[in-house]
């Protein structure tokens, strides 16, 4: 029998990609991994994610990889799907896929029936009826989907470290928690002529950053009043006339 795990990484993050992650094995080899010391990737250390992530590659039957780039989600955003819509159908891209006897998703949604069945609706017919096993926390039960959040961290890992190399900037992990990726949004806000390509420009984050630099009297960037803050371009003028004060 063919199981699949998918999980995903960077969905909560300020700065690059969502991640996710489809691995798929025969059942049999979900011991291997057991062995192995496969678990939720947020339990390993860096080194020991890389270390595992080649001998999952070795075990599998097959890997799919799926990034959404900063700019992606917030284009979708201001098209009205949600984080929680554009990971649904970006889970059924990757059901459509595979061939599988039975599919694990880590649940994003506290309420995991009301996730599957948003994934459900992205199937095409011939998968409507896939065996789904959609539940909270299967990274840190179910070996296969452990694989696969490893998988996505590692990837996800590769594109900080580029965007950091881009910019010649080490601002920390990308989320909105660290006070170097804070301060590297402040950077970005001020000085950068457009909105950076793996900034999310729509995220709740940087619109209090945008906020608090304005309540300093600081001067930010004009892309961020339309961008960021979504005002009326009248709003956007007044505002731009104080920020330069």
């Amino acid at each position: 029998m063919i199981i699949v795990g998918i999980d995903e990484a960077g969905r909560g993050a300020v700065i690059g990609p969502m991640v996710l992650a489809c691995v798929s094995i025969d059942s049999k080899d979900s011991k291997k991994l057991k062995v192995l010391g496969v678990k939720d990737s947020k339990e390993l250390t860096p080194k020991k994610r890389e270390e595992l992530f080649r001998q999952i590659e070795s075990i599998a039957k097959d890997i799919v990889i799926v990034k959404v780039s900063a700019c992606k989600i917030s284009s979708f955003k201001a098209k009205g799907i949600n984080l929680d819509k554009l990971e649904a159908m970006k889970i059924a891209e990757i059901i459509a896929t595979i061939r599988a006897d039975k599919v694990y998703i880590d649940s994003i949604e506290q309420n995991s029936e009301k996730f599957e069945k948003m994934i459900r609706e992205f199937l095409p017919e011939d998968k409507k009826n896939a065996r789904l096993v959609v539940k909270n926390y299967l990274d840190e039960s179910i070996p296969v989907v452990s694989a696969a959040s490893i998988i996505a961290k590692v990837e996800r890992d590769k594109e900080i470290e580029e965007i950091k190399k881009q910019v010649n900037f080490d601002f920390g992990v990308g989320y909105s928690h660290d006070d170097r990726t804070r301060d590297f949004i402040e950077r970005i806000l001020q000085t950068e002529d457009h909105p950076p390509t793996y900034l999310r420009v729509h995220w709740e984050t940087v619109q209090d950053i945008a906020r608090k630099l304005l309540d300093e009297n600081k001067k930010v960037k004009k892309w961020v009043f339309k961008e960021v803050l979504k005002e009326d371009s009248w709003q956007k003028k007044i505002k731009d006339f104080f920020s330069k004060l």
